[in-house]
């Protein structure tokens, strides 16, 4: 497979795709009646800044789209999060980034924390073919839900008692106009689950996990290929993942045929 060259252009379009999937996953939690999580999303130009009231992690927590041309927002945007009492991260990609936007990081007192891998493909036009252990159904029953969250819940690395949690926070995607969820069983069993967002005729992979007892499977790549597959049927000419560098999921996204666009540095304020 020869993929596109990565050019300008098509860097972009890679950190918008991830804004929009974000936008509109965090989006969907703050459209609950009243809002209970205490959602907020803030842009300044092309950069986007994530806040949930409930959710102190750092996906939720985050700073996307961050360049050079939004440097002289900066402290707005750390401002935001200090008046919330709250730290966040700040994704920071190689397009559009220089020694001096790094040296005004450093000034406002970040840090940078770690890195993340993020990975580009082309869709592909062969329906995939899996084992006779692997069965891959898209989810659009609330009723059928309670699987997915379940499998979701314990993939990743969470005890089941918080699957309701799960269940919640990402119902709201279920028929949600650009997102498909995709539950893979093995043997019959619910196993593991991907989901897949697509705009700006760009697929995003996202948010997958297998159950513990199910790794080492094949279903992860399973997944992977069925979702290059329908981003294929739905039109779209580039596909865009993220893993933590090195990682078995990154391994298997390379073995599929993406390949690595760059590696991110991810940034946070200094502990106080």
């Amino acid at each position: 497979m020869v993929l596109p060259v990565l050019t300008e252009d098509m860097a972009k379009r890679i950190i918008q795709s991830e804004t929009d999937y974000l936008t509109s996953r965090i989006s969907s939690i703050g459209e609950k009646n009243g809002n209970p999580e205490g959602v907020e999303i803030r842009n300044y130009g092309q950069t986007t800044a994530f806040y949930i009231r409930t959710m102190p992690w750092g996906l939720f927590n985050s700073v996307k789209g961050f360049s050079q041309e939004e440097a002289a927002s900066l402290e707005e945007i750390i401002a935001f999060y200090r008046e919330r009492n709250r730290s966040f991260q700040l994704d920071i990609d190689p397009p559009g980034t220089g020694p001096e936007c790094l040296r005004i990081l450093a000034e406002q007192g970040l840090y940078q924390t770690g890195f993340h891998s993020v990975l580009y493909g082309s869709p592909s036009s062969a329906p995939p073919k899996l084992p006779s252990t692997i069965k891959i159904i898209e989810m659009e029953q609330e009723a059928d839900f309670d699987l997915y969250a379940g499998v979701h819940c314990v993939g990743s690395g969470m005890d089941i008692a918080h699957k309701h949690h799960f269940a919640s926070n990402n119902i709201g995607l279920l028929n949600r106009p650009g997102w498909k969820l995709y539950l893979a069983l093995w043997d019959g069993s619910p196993a593991a689950v991907a989901m897949m967002h697509t705009s700006r005729n760009t697929a995003s992979f996202t948010l997958a996990a297998t159950a513990p007892e199910f790794r080492r499977k094949g279903l992860h790549t399973a997944l992977l290929h069925w979702r290059l597959h329908e981003a294929y049927k739905a039109g779209c000419g580039l596909v865009v993942a993220q893993a933590s560098f090195g990682s078995s999921s990154q391994h298997n996204m390379e073995r599929a045929g993406l390949q690595l666009a760059w590696t991110r540095a991810v940034w946070a304020p200094l502990p106080i």
